[in-house]
């Protein structure tokens, strides 16, 4: 499980980046990424943990959750 803050979000696209707290890197989120999670949008600026998995060399969230309650 990692944490970041949301850097963008498109809510009619459902595409966005977050920025890692560990390295400062970027990690993207696919349309769907929201669905079964507690978020409906998201802000920018916003505190996350996350799980990603990494394809094509690049990762992309695919798990999402509040601050520090987790999932």
């Amino acid at each position: 499980m990692d944490q970041g803050v949301v850097k963008t979000y498109d809510p009619v696209t459902g595409v966005g980046v977050v920025v890692r707290d560990t390295d400062r890197s970027e990690i993207f989120l696919r349309p769907g990424s929201l669905r079964g999670s507690v978020f409906r949008t998201l802000r920018q600026g916003q505190r996350i943990v996350f799980e990603f998995e990494e394809e094509d060399g690049q990762e992309f969230i695919t798990r999402l959750g509040l601050g520090q309650e987790g999932y």
